[in-house]
């Protein structure tokens, strides 16, 4: 078993993955192959984007060819989490964007339902929906509120958005009353913004789910609390190259964070954006940011560790991380 195959071989999870920026690009291909011939620019190997105005402007461009109705999404999450499944994903959480209930009008509980009903049975899914800082308006606004008192299937929250929004007097309320009935609080913090969001995150909103977290390295005080209040930085190091949130791969701090302690996943964020997959990062992990192999399977385990998946189907597959290390190892392969 060479390193390909262990990274293929163990269960994994996606914990930080926008359906949305999930879109395959066959699906714009076989809308219009005159139109979306072969690899367009931002896809490229090379291709690093200006900023997130850049990126957010490509991706909405592209996404609204495809997303129009609730039977959309079912047909892109079912493709997805095929895909999800050929890589050995056992476990994913996925966000819709809140903004799109009100730009489509489409009920954003047909779009959840419609989501959730494409996941394969072999395949533990749990979807969020994804707010931005500025999303309580007077359309949206009541449909927040009513998601968060009523949308059985709902696994989660999750917060979106530049950072560099205010965050408004709406959000706390909701997100306390989340947690109240037991939802997963996520938040996108620390991307690029600085590490008083993450803080403002942790404190304010109750979130142990921090979506990227990048800017923690930058305070000592910040990584001793994420360690002490057990918060994991769903991280994708992909996703940070591209989009300038590090200049360097070197500059990328997830082998920091594994070395104090902190407790990340890894995830693709928007594979649309970046032509990237799960495998992909797991290899980046080596090719990129010269992290030793042996840090693969707590990276892996730590997916588990952070679902809410019953305890015997955590063991289950941490056991399998465990045994496919074993096997690796045998082979002289892992160090």
């Amino acid at each position: 078993m060479d390193l390909r195959q262990f990274i293929h071989k163990i269960p994994k999870t996606e914990t930080h993955l926008h359906i949305e920026g999930a879109l395959p690009w066959n699906f714009l291909i076989n809308l219009n192959p005159a139109k979306y011939p072969g690899v367009p620019f931002f896809r490229s190997p090379d291709f690093r984007y200006e900023n997130f105005t850049q990126f957010e402007s490509i991706l909405i461009e592209h996404a609204l060819e495809i997303f129009k109705s609730a039977d959309d999404y079912h047909q892109v999450a079912s493709s997805v989490f095929k895909e999800a499944r050929r890589q050995n994903i056992c476990y994913l959480e996925t966000s819709f964007h809140a903004g799109m209930i009100e730009f489509l009008k489409i009920p954003g509980k047909e779009i959840l339902e419609a989501i959730k009903s494409a996941a394969p049975p072999d395949l533990e899914l749990r979807v969020f929906l994804g707010m931005s800082r500025n999303a309580y308006t007077p359309y949206l606004g009541p449909i927040l509120e009513n998601a968060i008192d009523y949308w059985d299937g709902l696994s989660g929250i999750d917060l979106h958005g530049p950072e560099d929004l205010p965050l408004e007097a709406w959000t706390p309320p909701i997100w306390k009353r989340a947690a109240d009935r037991g939802l997963v609080l996520k938040a996108h913090a620390g991307e690029f913004g600085p590490p008083s969001n993450i803080a403002h995150a942790v404190n304010e909103l109750g979130v142990k789910r921090i979506q990227h977290g990048v800017a923690a390295r930058e305070s000592e005080n910040l990584m001793m609390q994420l360690i002490e209040m057990g918060v994991c930085l769903d991280m994708c190091p992909i996703s940070n190259y591209k989009l300038r949130v590090v200049e360097t791969w070197q500059d990328h701090p997830l082998g920091l964070f594994l070395k104090k302690g902190i407790r990340c996943t890894i995830s693709t964020d928007d594979p649309f954006s970046f032509d990237n997959n799960l495998e992909k990062e797991y290899q980046a992990c080596i090719d990129k940011l010269n992290l030793p192999p042996k840090l693969l399977p707590e990276i892996a385990k730590n997916g588990f560790l952070v679902s809410d998946l019953p305890h015997k189907q955590k063991n289950f597959f941490i056991k399998s991380i465990d045994q496919a290390w074993a096997e690796y190892k045998g082979n002289g392969e892992g160090r």
